[in-house]
């Protein structure tokens, strides 16, 4: 089994993982004890924190992947590290002074007022800059092929301290403050967990020279933040602006939705973590019949993997939502078929977006980031106004066909390739077919065991289609290596 496919199981173990004890979070602890305003409120602050953080990271994060390949020696390669360390340390430097003096405005721009998330500015920012800098330590590691324990910390890590802060929270030990602080304190001891893994890994030799292509990173670097800060935009504004304009408790709602839909784009963050590197490297050696076969496998891959998950979601969301048992949290339903149909989408186009970050295409990332951004904010304020939290499913879903259909021509003009082929349609016909006659199945007394049995039953009738049209080999091998330890 090749690199790829270990790494991107234990990724997947640890997602999967990370996304059941934040289920426990999200769709229990947060609205049984605390409630939707609290869990509504602590959502904003993490959501706008993330809009903050592509400016401290400045996109240094996907200047090393890039680059790391092409850099031919090892004094080039330890210049280039040390570039993307230091680099958001100038930036915190530069926007520092200018946050302290206009954090209130920002927020209430952002957020709204009179919602409490002005209140706490410092969360926002040292969560933040915590994270923009595990971000720049996580490609470290990945561009060394090291990314099970990185992935462990990004994904699981924040949902155990999210779940131990919720029942100190509960047992009233600590109050909003208190969890607040050590949520901050959390993120810290992540973020010096994985300096010390990656410094573990390779310590660069230092010395006071940029890289002879500084300029080239420079300006690699500002692109990509422009592009991953419209891009952080879209993903948390919609969020902010239902914050701004509806009721608190709607944020809760509609994370709740996002978090169940989050489920179908897991296997692709597995995947993206260690295939990134290697798209990288193809590019830079221009193979582009390597290029091809990693985005034809990722697409075909992700889009099996991901379509039962989007059955296994979608047909069970009356049962999951029993479970919730909380008023208002049902109101979201379509909301997360809406955003499943964006995510599954999206994950069919394989590593299509590393391909276009990893080459001299990135540029046009940026312009479909900014347009998109823009068709966000207008489609959110309209629609959020209009039709509450499912115009915000909506307009998710817009900006998501709109700016993935952009990438998509941008590839097939610039590289004569796409990720599709003849089995692409034929899973997403047994996706349907599987969809229209699981639908039809009554539920039974206990939500429990009715997700259970209609899941076997979804994958029974999954495995028909997988295997007749073998579409997978690599996750067929998988399978059978899993059946050997049984």
């Amino acid at each position: 089994m090749g690199i790829i496919a270990k790494q991107s199981i234990y990724n997947v173990v640890s997602i999967g993982l990370a996304f059941l004890i934040g289920a426990v979070n999200m769709v229990y602890l947060y609205p049984t004890y605390p409630g939707k305003e609290f869990q509504g409120l602590i959502v904003a602050l993490l959501a706008n924190s993330n809009l903050i953080q592509p400016f401290i990271s400045f996109g240094v994060q996907h200047t090393l992947i890039k680059y790391f390949s092409e850099a031919q020696s090892k004094e080039e390669r330890d210049r280039l590290l040390w570039f993307v360390l230091l680099l958001p340390l100038v930036i915190i430097a530069l926007i520092l002074p200018f946050y302290f003096q206009f954090n209130t405005a920002l927020l209430e721009l952002i957020a709204g007022k009179g919602n409490g998330v002005s209140r706490f500015p410092f969360l926002i920012l040292a969560i933040a800059i915590s994270t923009a800098y595990f971000e720049v330590f996580f490609s470290w590691l990945r561009v060394h092929l090291k990314t099970v324990f990185g992935n462990f910390l990004k994904e699981v890590y924040p949902r155990v301290l999210v779940f131990l802060l919720l029942m100190a929270y509960i047992l009233e030990w600590i109050d909003l403050d208190g969890f607040i602080n050590f949520l901050i304190i959390g993120y810290y001891l992540r973020l010096l967990c994985v300096m010390c893994y990656s410094f573990f890994i390779y310590i660069p030799s230092f010395n006071f020279h940029l890289p002879s292509n500084w300029t080239s990173l420079l300006r690699f670097s500002a692109l990509i933040f422009l592009s991953g800060a419209a891009a952080s935009f879209i993903l948390d504004i919609d969020k902010s602006m239902i914050f701004a304009i509806t009721k608190d408790e709607n944020v809760a709602f509609y994370a709740v939705a996002l978090y169940i839909a989050a489920v179908i784009e897991a296997p692709g963050r597995a995947m993206f973590q260690i295939t990134s590197p290697m798209v990288a490297q193809a590019i830079n050696s221009n193979d582009l019949n390597r290029l091809e076969e990693l985005l034809k496998k990722s697409s075909i891959n992700l889009m099996v993997v991901s379509g039962l998950a989007f059955l296994i979601v979608n047909l069970n969301l009356l049962d999951f939502y029993k479970l919730i048992n909380q008023p208002g949290y049902a109101s979201a339903f379509s909301v997360v078929i809406i955003i499943s149909l964006g995510k599954f989408f999206s994950m069919s186009m394989g590593c299509l977006n590393n391909i276009i970050s990893n080459s001299k295409y990135y540029p046009y990332v940026f312009w479909f980031s900014v347009s998109s951004a823009v068709l966000a904010v207008l489609l959110n304020y309209y629609l959020i106004s209009a039709y509450g939290i499912m115009g915000a499913a909506f307009a998710t879903l817009i900006v998501i066909l709109f700016i993935n259909s952009c990438k998509l021509i941008l590839i097939y003009y610039a590289f004569n390739i796409h990720p599709y082929n003849r089995k692409s349609l034929s899973i997403i016909g047994s996706i349907f077919l599987i969809y229209g006659m699981v639908y039809s199945i009554p539920s039974i007394g206990s939500p429990i065991l009715a997700i259970l049995l209609r899941s076997l039953a979804i994958l029974i009738l999954f495995l028909v289609p997988f295997y007749l049209f073998k579409w997978s080999s690599e996750i067929a091998a998988v399978l059978k290596r899993f059946s050997r330890y049984k």
